[in-house]
């Protein structure tokens, strides 16, 4: 034992796992002697555990760039910037990384890159083209080949043009839309019963390989995906469940056309 004073520092790092062998030990021994400060402790250890189970999913995701710590420095360098909130940012940056995983992307409520970005976009273009009765698309599915050169020419990558007739929906055509990563291409579909559908894809910065998640948006649902570099999002006016189907023949056409 040291008489080194035990002090709040000690005891949250003690709830981290921060201590060495020796300081663990006697910061165990003073609890025990103080069930109080100990029940209170061990509230914040299953707090951490929840933030930990909560999280887990994304505690592995790139940091955004406007996060990014040497980015927020040369930001706070710039005049127009207040110094108060870049400090600020990266303080709760450094305080949250080691035991809460990647809690701000949460406190974040509208994604700027990544996955969740794409997901917006796609829905704003939903919103935008699905309902419009007179040019929902700018080029019609009878003029394919020129749509995807249209899309490859500003994408710099060839898309893939799913073929979702097997489930009763035909593609009507589509449109390169801008985004503010880099020019997207939007296909829509319909099942001849007014439901219409949107997919809108475009290459990826951030999130090049993600797994398949769901989202929603007001009225409307989807799934988002990115694979090799490249986003895709199925979105329509009906549950998720419902687009899964969907969503995953349109992953399993695009991985057979890589």
């Amino acid at each position: 034992m040291t008489d080194k004073p035990i002090s709040e520092d000690d005891l949250h790092a003690y709830i981290d796992g921060a201590l060495d062998e020796a300081r663990r030990a006697e910061i165990a021994s003073y609890l025990h002697a103080h069930p109080d400060i100990a029940a209170r402790f061990g509230s914040y250890a299953g707090q951490r555990s929840d933030l930990r189970t909560a999280f887990a999913a994304i505690a592995d995701e790139p940091i955004p760039t406007r996060l990014n710590l040497a980015h927020m420095i040369d930001m706070q360098r710039r005049p127009h910037v207040s110094r108060w909130w870049a400090t600020a940012a990266a303080i709760l940056l450094l305080a949250i990384g080691g035991s809460g995983g990647w809690l701000l992307r949460e406190m974040t409520s509208i994604p700027q890159e990544g996955v969740g970005a794409l997901a917006r976009e796609a829905s704003a273009n939903f919103s935008a083209y699905a309902s419009d009765t007179v040019r929902p698309v700018e080029i019609r599915a009878d003029k394919a080949t020129e749509l995807a050169d249209w899309a490859a020419e500003r994408m710099g990558r060839r898309p893939v043009l799913p073929d979702l007739s097997k489930a009763g929906y035909r593609l009507m055509g589509g449109r390169v839309v801008s985004t503010p990563h880099s020019p997207a291409l939007m296909l829509m579909y319909d099942d001849d019963r007014g439901g219409r559908l949107v997919m809108l894809t475009r290459p990826m910065a951030v999130d090049q390989d993600r797994a398949m998640a769901a989202h929603s948006e007001g009225k409307v649902d989807g799934w988002t995906w990115a694979t090799r570099g490249m986003g895709y999002s199925l979105v329509g006016s009906m549950p998720a469940e419902t687009l899964h189907p969907l969503a995953d023949d349109i992953r399993k056409q695009v991985l057979g056309n890589i």
